[in-house]
């Protein structure tokens, strides 16, 4: 979606300013700043324009694989990037996390690997991966102030962003009427007035729909079925319906407690009902080609400059003030902040949640949101 409510656009301000004629400092200056490097198991004591110099000796290049639902989705975090880092080449693929995980063990295989760094949605596979030695351990500046299931202990992963989803409503759309909590969407009121995202086709929504399904029942769910809900791909297609007045209600989406209070879409939170929210996870892959452009990216994400910037509000440190009166995602408990990961690894019962959602809501149809990409994007 085009407004704040897209779902993995993240940190679009402190762009800062853009540094030149680091290239002709060559070799001298890129062997000088090596010499800092951290010992192992040691924060990053390099600046970034340290960092930003000795990618550049590298080679200049980076390329992420990125979890999202367009391709455009992270233009803003991509664009924010070669802003102050206008010298490193940066290519930003996005694509489902599903597909990026499964194209980085393919490449793997094949000696093909195109990405240095991987930022998804899929929290299983960087356990998976630290497990097979694919990840590079490293900690970045501020290592130790990032919130504790946020990190490797071993710096084989960081999260970089909190993301969020529940329920969003148009505020003209529900005439000063909006649903209390997710339990109110099966209010006759609502029937064919919701737009959702296919919880069989995105873990995150699944993960949510299983938590109505804790707290409400199945028979919830059958009655959510029966609203006749308007399914789609991608997590930002509920947000899409909303703001351009298709549908008064969104269910599977993201958004921020902050918004102003004119915005004409309101992300909802009801004490005591369950959303949910995790850390998206990043790390280096141990092959990449360029692990310094990497490491750059990684503490410019960490900054505290980026991390006050962040979409929705939240922080993955624990020293950064959050604007709007929020509270650490941590410490709301409806969110099940702890939860998604367990969920994530028991692939067994993700795939007899998916297969249950699809009895009652019909098999996902339509082609992916970022495209078909292919074997080897980016290469």
């Amino acid at each position: 979606m085009a407004s704040s409510l897209s779902r993995r656009r993240v940190l679009t301000t402190g762009a800062g300013a853009a540094l030149g004629g680091l290239v002709a400092t060559g070799a001298a200056t890129a062997s000088a700043a090596g010499s800092r490097t951290p010992a192992p198991g040691a924060e990053e004591t390099r600046s970034l324009d340290e960092l930003y110099r000795d990618a550049v000796a590298e080679g200049g290049r980076l390329v992420i694989y990125a979890g999202g639902d367009t391709a455009g989705q992270q233009d803003f975090t991509a664009q924010a990037f070669r802003t102050r880092f206008p010298d490193i080449d940066l290519k930003m693929i996005v694509d489902y996390s599903k597909y990026h995980d499964v194209r980085v063990d393919n490449q793997l295989a094949t000696g093909t690997l195109v990405p240095d760094l991987v930022q998804l949605q899929t929290l299983q596979d960087f356990t998976r991966w630290k497990s097979q030695g694919k990840l590079l351990p490293y900690r970045p500046a501020g290592f130790s102030k990032l919130y504790k299931d946020f990190r490797d202990p071993q710096g084989a992963w960081t999260a970089i962003q909190v993301i969020a989803f529940s329920y969003m409503y148009g505020v003209d759309a529900v005439a000063g009427n909006a649903p209390r909590s997710p339990k109110e969407l099966v209010d006759p009121r609502w029937k064919n007035a919701i737009a959702s995202s296919f919880p069989h086709d995105d873990d995150a929504v699944l993960y949510l729909f299983s938590l109505y399904q804790q707290a409400y029942g199945w028979d919830w769910i059958a009655k959510f079925a029966a609203q006749q809900p308007q399914f789609n791909r991608g997590s930002h297609t509920p947000g899409v319906a909303v703001n351009g007045g298709q549908k008064a209600i969104g269910v599977g989406g993201s958004g921020s407690l902050t918004a102003p209070s004119t915005a004409p879409t309101r992300f909802a939170v009801a004490e005591g009902h369950p959303f949910m929210a995790w850390g998206q996870r990043a790390a280096i892959l141990r092959k990449a080609a360029h692990p310094t452009a990497a490491k750059l990216y990684l503490n410019w994400s960490l900054s505290t400059e980026r991390q006050q910037g962040s979409f929705n509000g939240w922080s993955v440190r624990t020293d950064v003030t959050l604007a709007g009166g929020l509270k650490p995602v941590w410490t709301y408990r409806d969110a099940h902040l702890d939860g998604f990961p367990r969920f994530m690894e028991d692939r067994a019962a993700v795939e007899r949640w998916k297969q249950t959602f699809a009895l009652y809501f019909g098999e996902v149809e339509g082609d992916p949101t970022p495209g078909f990409l292919g074997l080897h994007p980016g290469r």
